[in-house]
């Protein structure tokens, strides 16, 4: 078993810096120090300015746009805390990336999911913290212990004041049930389902709502929001079937492409992210509003380091 002085130290990527400050400031811990930056030809250059050796270190980073920077950022930092003789390397991803390949839909598609899954565990993390993933069974993709962290209750606890006798909740497709009902359960509020069909290729979505929202109040969850275009439909449909207003939350705000403007442009009143990806100032909008999952994560490294449990963390149904 490998074992560590005491001591904890956190370090950050580049990626999403004001959440590892605020993970610090939860903790009361200064955010560990070390230089990053990138050779002339764009490779990633790390050096950790301060001694890790038989420390538990916690390492925060999403990996968000740029993708494939962020990421090999993060191994690189892994690779060189494991080679500074760090008692336990703990990768906190806010955000997994390449989440959205977590199977093999068709012939010779990559299974990405994992092949990360393993980059990280090669690198030499022991653990990995993570929020939301794209779906669940993920965290069996891995070697090492997974904590599976939930921002379900952070974003219900937005909607506390907003959510009356006459809102529901409503998943924009059927895979989201699961995240729906949990949300709901929080505020104890009833749910609908968005059902999307194609009829023919190249034929533009025809949705139907499964549940009552007619002259209702509604709030769509979702766990990741990229181009916003299966959100801002969903919003435009629950309106033509009746919908007062549209709220829309998700945990992770990717928000690539075009969804500043559609999401600017859309039936949604509100849509309410957390802060597991940095929002850059260019895609801050009226209608986006941020909450931040930092003391949640500062409380899982807390318990982990301690050595304490942390299932009551990430069990979203209490």
């Amino acid at each position: 078993m490998k074992l560590f002085r005491g001591g904890m130290k956190v370090f950050s990527g580049n990626a999403n810096r004001s959440l590892a400050k605020k993970i610090c400031k939860e903790l009361d811990a200064p955010l560990g120090i070390c230089d990053l930056g990138t050779f002339s030809d764009g490779e990633i250059n790390v050096n950790i300015a301060e001694t890790v050796r038989g420390i538990d270190v916690f390492i925060v980073q999403p990996t968000s746009d740029p993708v494939n920077h962020n990421l090999m950022e993060t191994l690189i930092l892994i690779d060189a805390c494991k080679r500074a003789s760090a008692g336990r390397i703990n990768a906190v991803v806010p955000y997994y990336g390449y989440a959205r390949q977590d199977r093999k839909a068709k012939a010779r598609e990559p299974i990405t999911a994992k092949l990360v899954a393993d980059l990280f565990t090669v690198a030499g993390a022991d653990r990995v913290i993570t929020m939301d993933l794209h779906a669940a069974q993920i965290q069996g993709y891995f070697n090492i212990p997974v904590d599976h962290l939930s921002g379900v209750p952070n974003l219900a606890d937005y909607f506390e004041d907003i959510a009356k006798e006459d809102t529901v909740v409503v998943s924009p497709d059927i895979g989201g049930v699961t995240r729906a009902r949990n949300f709901a359960h929080l505020l104890d509020l009833p749910i609908a389902i968005i059902e999307k069909r194609r009829p023919k290729a190249n034929i533009a979505e025809v949705m139907n709502v499964i549940g009552d929202i007619k002259d209702k109040n509604v709030i769509l969850v979702d766990d990741i929001v990229d181009t916003a275009g299966t959100i801002t439909k969903a919003a435009s449909a629950l309106k033509s079937f009746g919908a007062k207003k549209v709220y829309g939350c998700a945990t992770h705000g990717v928000l690539s492409g075009p969804a500043i403007e559609r999401i600017e442009e859309s039936a949604m009143e509100k849509f309410i992210i957390t802060d597991t990806i940095h929002l850059t100032d260019e895609k801050r909008i009226d209608k986006i509003e941020v909450i931040t999952v930092a003391p949640l994560f500062a409380e899982a490294i807390r318990r982990i380091h301690n050595n304490e449990s942390v299932s009551t963390l990430f069990d979203d149904k209490d």
